[in-house]
């Protein structure tokens, strides 16, 4: 698989190329460096409302005609809003690779915010907002980024309140557009058996025209973390719980030795020494997960679980234990290799995949300015040692700093 290319317009907006042989889709997408973060007091939900927004009709299509122009050729388009960026993007069959560059730009730069559909998606937010409610292991990640950034946008839902949705106005929309987009932090991202001569002459024809945006609005810095303790009750039949603290941001020099002790520690496996001690020999959970989440400038880790009440003390007294463990037990030489075997061959399953590689790529040219290579990843990760992890959870894993949610059945 070759290697990634980046072709700079005029109007500073990045094209980000992967060709991929052997495949007749293509993955393509528009990446702004635009989230939640970025709104003010008054704004809170305003990014994602914005992406939903974008698909109701621009200044030559409307919204009918947005869903139904690839999907009528057996395409996909989407889209996503999270903490610090905003991406719309589509895959299709390399035959019609003009027509999602056409449909991407359009809905990206062109959409009017038409005031008849502002109700229509202010209700379709709404009952996204019930769906989440509705679903305690989704709420309470949302609820507990609070805990960590306290009276701060990172702590806010993506998705708002339901009183701040009821606000918004089509003025705010084109307001919010106006003062965050940047051309220079836009990257158009494209992955599949495209040439780069065809990938930069299709995207120019629809991207050239843009105007050289230059907002560059300034993020705030996370508030001073203090630890919190929070029980609430809810009509559920598990108790579900999150604990955590902050953690390294995506610039931190030992971000991927990190990665590597949470993935120890709670990653997807099932072998994860989390779900080992609290699934496999006590039955206590069905699943449990070690998250780390870094942004540019900050980032947290939490330990997401449900288990029945009764259960609570015996569970947070086995997790206090493995972080013990990892804390004044230095990992073996086969354990370790193990470790790295496991999260190579995962991280090579993930890059396999296009659509994720093409999100990726372009998330990690706005933030890093370049894409580390598999075998540069590989190369890092080999390198960890198990000193490296025993001196990491000393530094990072002190359980009585970290917040902790608890939603109790009624």
């Amino acid at each position: 698989m070759s290697e990634y290319q980046i072709y700079t317009f005029p109007n500073g907006i990045r094209l980000a190329h992967r060709q991929v042989p052997h495949t007749k889709i293509v993955h393509c997408g528009i990446m702004l460096d635009i989230g939640s973060r970025d709104e003010g007091p008054d704004q809170v939900g305003l990014a994602h409302f914005w992406e939903h927004m974008a698909f109701k009709g621009t200044e030559k299509r409307k919204a009918f005609h947005i869903i139904n122009r690839l999907e009528s050729v057996g395409g996909e388009l989407n889209a996503y809003t999270t903490k610090e960026k905003i991406c719309f993007y589509a895959s299709v069959l390399d035959s019609h690779f003009d027509r999602a560059v056409d449909v991407l730009s359009d809905i990206t730069f062109n959409s009017i915010f038409p005031e008849k559909q502002l109700e229509k998606e202010r209700s379709v937010i709404l009952e996204e907002m019930a769906m989440y409610l509705d679903s305690p292991e989704d709420a309470i990640q949302d609820e507990f980024d609070e805990l960590i950034f306290p009276n701060h946008p990172l702590g806010n839902n993506i998705l708002g309140t339901r009183e701040s949705l009821k606000r918004f106005k089509r003025e705010d929309l084109q307001r919010f557009v106006h003062d965050n987009l940047n051309s220079e932090r836009t990257v158009v991202s494209v992955v599949g058996n495209i040439s780069l001569k065809k990938a930069i002459r299709v995207t120019e024809k629809y991207l050239a025209q843009v105007p050289a945006y230059s907002q560059k609005p300034e993020r705030s810095e996370p508030p001073k973390y203090v630890p919190k303790s929070i029980t609430q009750t809810k009509p559920i039949s598990q108790a579900h719980v999150a604990v955590g603290l902050p953690a390294y941001s995506l610039h931190h020099p030992d971000r991927l030795k990190y990665f590597t002790l949470i993935h120890l520690l709670g990653g997807p496996g099932m072998n994860t020494r989390l779900n080992v001690a609290l699934r496999e020999k006590n039955g206590l959970v069905y699943g449990i997960d070690a998250n780390y989440t870094a942004y540019t400038d900050s980032g947290y880790t939490s330990i997401l679980y449900a288990t029945d009440a009764k259960n609570l003390k015996r569970a947070d007294s086995l997790i206090r234990k493995e972080i013990d463990l990892l804390k004044t037990k230095a990992l073996g030489e086969l354990q370790l290799k193990n470790l790295k075997d496991q999260l190579m061959g995962q991280l090579a399953m993930a890059d396999e995949s296009n659509q994720s590689f093409m999100l990726m790529m372009a998330k990690s040219i706005l933030d890093l300015d370049r894409v580390e290579s598999l075998e540069e990843i590989f190369g890092k990760i080999r390198s960890v040692t198990a000193e490296d992890i025993l001196s990491l959870s000393n530094e990072t894993l002190d359980y009585d700093q970290m917040s902790q949610l608890i939603y109790l059945p009624e």
